[in-house]
């Protein structure tokens, strides 16, 4: 999926973003080692969130750790934790995490029209049943504030307990990068 022309995807607010990357000279040790970790993992860059996380050294670690075992190595498919993290991203109309994430969900095997769906507000059509899950579970789990029985007895069944506990997790840890983006008005990079 192509970013939107104006960069901006949800209209988000305007203005400047109000923190980024620390300033590199004036980092302390333990954030260069933050922003080192950050850098020599899977994501290979810091960017986004993650820049603004480094004015806490100590939550950047524990957050990008959480981070990378959530996006890299979770029990979720891609396909599934894509899904997960867009439902989020478009609860929180997050554009920089839409703009990173609805391109790797396509190529995870997300249909375009699923994507678009999701953004859009509307009900996907899904063809598999562990992705209708994932979806309803994230959704059901934003809207109510709860899971019902019925969602939480077909997730399980999809997910497993492994797997369950593992999209919660994800849906977690996305929705502090969706706060993060938006209390500090994270712009989307080129």
């Amino acid at each position: 999926m192509s970013p939107h022309p104006t960069g901006k995807i949800f209209g988000e607010a305007t203005g400047p973003q109000r923190l980024g990357l620390p300033d590199p000279t004036r980092m302390s040790e333990a954030q260069h080692a933050a922003h080192d970790a950050i850098a020599a993992g899977p994501r290979g860059k810091v960017e986004g969130p993650l820049a603004v996380w480094l004015h806490s050294a100590e939550l950047a670690n524990r957050a990008q750790a959480l981070g990378e075992y959530c996006r890299f190595g979770s029990s979720l498919p891609p396909r599934l934790s894509e899904l997960a993290i867009l439902v989020m991203g478009a609860f929180w109309q997050a554009g920089f995490e839409w703009h990173v994430h609805a391109p790797i969900a396509e190529a995870a095997g997300i249909a375009p029209a699923i994507i678009a769906a999701i953004k859009t507000g509307n009900q996907p059509v899904f063809t598999e049943p562990d992705a209708q899950a994932v979806h309803d579970f994230a959704r059901e789990l934003l809207h109510t504030r709860a899971i019902s029985d019925d969602t939480y007895k077909i997730t399980r069944h999809a997910l497993g307990d492994r797997g369950l506990v593992d999209l919660v997790g994800v849906l977690g840890y996305y929705g502090l990068i969706s706060m993060t983006i938006k209390a500090f008005r994270v712009d989307i990079q080129d």
